[in-house]
């Protein structure tokens, strides 16, 4: 009784204080907003780049700006739109000495705290879920996704997205779930305990990240049949032989398949950084809130949370076209590595001149 008492009191103290604790330093939310804004801004700079290059039909007609990247560059605008909205207000409030109920008269900047890291996080989420399904339909149902996909009706992904997002995070604002400012009085909330939307917010991120992880399964096992059937059609009359090489159109589905699978490589880091950051949120709202507040799980949640929109950026940034082909060697020589004990064909043999272009992208 004592320790519930004590949590509680302690919540309502929260959720009124006027003044930071003591002691607290704005040093964290300023390296997080600074690496946010930098590595979105680094991102950008590099799609630019990329976008400048492609005229429409790609450089030298290759590497086409393709749906995958549009639903990156505005995945990476939300990232960017998310830190610059949120980041600020917490500054502000270190640097007022005043929490975000007394920032501003009837706690309007804890609501809009707290509505926009809703509405962001929703948004990221929902963006990496329409880059899973892209990836899932141009892999899997390839001619569907021919007749009804463009590069350009990407661009009508975001203010779906958006919308999406908007009505759902609204519902507090419309008194189903509440907003609340927690310690140390510098971000605010959802409620925990008063309603269930906490629990239906964190539920639908879940799903969310069953989903994309279902679409990332998916486009994995598609690229394995694709991987053994263009290995089976190089042992069939028509797969050429040792000294003819692969044709054109051989090594054009060859390069295809190399480059979804840098696709996927991205999406799946992503899609993990976002499971791990997610996780003690997801906890955070299930938990029972006595035992949150004792644990400290909201503070954790939220600092979790927020560095997602950080790390996306930098994921992009730093897997460029040669650190994935890295990558990609690295999974390939494992799976030679396992095969190359088995006793080997005569197609095996005849075949060594076009082992150069596989997954691998090596050429």
């Amino acid at each position: 009784m004592g320790d519930a008492s004590n949590a509680s009191r302690q919540d309502e103290d929260c959720g009124s204080r006027q003044w930071p604790r003591s002691g607290e330093s704005p040093a964290i939310s300023a390296v997080m907003f600074s690496a946010g804004v930098l590595g979105n801004l680094v991102a950008l700079a590099l799609l630019a780049r990329r976008w400048r290059g492609d005229p429409g039909r790609g450089a030298s007609g290759r590497n086409p700006i393709s749906l995958f990247h549009v639903l990156v560059t505005e995945l990476v605008f939300t990232d960017l739109l998310g830190t610059c909205f949120i980041s600020p207000v917490v500054l502000a409030s270190y640097a007022r000495n005043q929490t975000l109920v007394a920032l501003e008269p009837e706690s309007r900047a804890c609501t809009y705290f707290a509505f926009a890291m809703t509405f962001f996080s929703l948004a990221t989420m929902l963006m990496l879920f329409a880059m899973a399904l892209e990836r899932y339909l141009a892999i899997g149902h390839p001619y569907f996704y021919q007749r009804r996909f463009s590069r350009r009706g990407g661009l009508a992904v975001l203010p779906a997205v958006y919308a999406a997002s908007l009505l759902f995070c609204s519902l507090p604002l419309l008194h189903y779930g509440e907003y609340v400012q927690y310690c140390p009085g510098t971000w605010c909330f959802i409620r925990h305990g008063r309603t269930a939307y906490l629990q239906l917010y964190a539920t639908v991120l879940l799903l969310l990240i069953v989903a994309v992880l279902a679409c990332n399964l998916s486009v994995i096992l598609s690229l394995v049949r694709m991987h053994r059937r263009g290995k089976r059609s190089r042992c069939g009359p028509s797969g050429g032989s040792a000294r003819g090489g692969l044709g054109p159109r051989r090594r054009g589905e060859w390069t295809s398949m190399a480059e979804e699978a840098d696709h996927l490589i991205l999406l799946a880091i992503m899609t993990i950084t976002f499971a791990v950051c997610s996780l003690p949120f997801t906890i955070f709202a299930y938990m029972n809130e006595t035992s949150s507040k004792k644990e400290k799980w909201d503070l954790l949640a939220l600092r979790f949370l927020s560095i997602n929109s950080i790390i996306d950026p930098w994921v992009f940034a730093i897997l460029r076209p040669p650190v994935l082909r890295l990558m990609r060697s690295v999974l390939c020589c494992r799976t030679s590595l396992r095969t190359q004990d088995a006793p080997q064909t005569s197609c095996s043999t005849q075949s060594n001149a076009s082992k150069q272009v596989d997954l691998c992208g090596q050429s």
